[in-house]
């Protein structure tokens, strides 16, 4: 009778080729994985218009959404590590054209979806839910969008005609000294500040949350990159010179919610009153319309936090 031989993996005691698919999935689950995602309507019927991008109802953005679902949870169930790229159609034919790529192609796509992964706005998968996904994507977006003009406008600023220091970077210095300030005087408990700025193109808005403890033991803690983002809108406010705002609402266990103004007048952050603080708060932006004041929120004057005497 004829033998046949079968040559088995030392390690494993299995088929070679078994023990390669094997190696193989080990190494896939090492592999990350970007997903492309249209944030709205609008983006997914601009993509429709290319032939190889289909869908089994053509033009339903919600079975779009539901498509991309089921992908991301059939990725994390796989154990893979996926993250989430918002894909703008505009920046995609741009990108097409750069390269010579065809866009009405799933490769051009591809390629672009693997370019944002290392410079767009992305986010990591963690099981959320598709319809709380894509408004974080967005944010990020925006965040994102809004950190690199402050920083063009940074760089765009020039030197100080006096000494020739640069600008910029002496405005992201005192930015950086300023968000201490204004920690370090609203005390313990947890702070929400957001910085306004207008510029001729853009209208900046920074968001920092910060956890101060009753002890104060250790620096005030912030959330991921809004520190670095805070600082980079003020500084640009502080460098332009021009309008701006800030306010600063506190929240500590006991006591009522606190809120202080700031604005931007030539370069300096310059305490509001208490009543201009009221008014500010209680006032609608869009409108001009009074807004109730919430219950229980104390309306207080800003403090110093600023250089009295800055050089630019």
């Amino acid at each position: 009778m004829r033998r046949t031989s079968h040559h088995t993996d030392h390690n494993e005691g299995r088929p070679a080729h078994t023990g390669g698919r094997t190696r193989r999935r080990l190494l896939r689950r090492e592999v990350p994985h970007t997903v492309g995602l249209l944030a709205d309507a609008g983006d997914f019927a601009a993509m429709r218009g290319y032939r190889s991008f289909t869908f089994d109802h053509h033009d339903d953005y919600r079975d779009y959404l539901r498509h991309v679902e089921g992908l991301l949870r059939s990725l994390a169930a796989q154990g893979l590590h996926t993250t989430v790229a918002l894909f703008d159609p505009e920046e995609y034919a741009e990108f097409c054209r750069e390269h010579g790529a065809d866009p009405d192609t799933a490769e051009a796509r591809t390629r672009f979806t693997a370019e944002l992964a290392g410079a767009g706005a992305v986010l990591p998968y963690t099981g959320q839910p598709i319809d709380e996904l894509v408004p974080l994507l967005v944010d990020e977006a925006v965040r994102q969008a809004t950190w690199e003009y402050a920083t063009t406008l940074l760089a765009g600023v020039g030197s100080c005609a006096d000494c020739g220091e640069d600008i910029g970077h002496a405005s992201f210095t005192r930015a950086t000294e300023t968000l201490t300030r204004l920690v370090d005087g609203a005390g313990p408990g947890h702070h929400h500040l957001v910085c306004s700025v207008p510029t001729q193109d853009e209208q900046l808005v920074a968001v920092l949350h910060a956890e101060v403890t009753a002890d104060r033991d250790g620096p005030p803690r912030m959330e991921g990159r809004e520190g670095l983002d805070f600082v980079t809108v003020l500084a640009a406010g502080l460098a332009l010179g021009g309008p701006g705002g800030l306010v600063l609402r506190s929240t500590t266990e006991g006591v009522g919610d606190r809120v202080h103004g700031w604005r931007l007048d030539r370069g300096r952050l310059v305490p509001l009153s208490a009543a201009a603080v009221f008014n500010a708060y209680c006032t609608d932006a869009d409108t001009g319309d009074p807004v109730a004041p919430e219950p229980g929120v104390d309306y207080r004057p800003g403090y110093e936090v600023d250089d009295p005497a800055p050089h630019h």
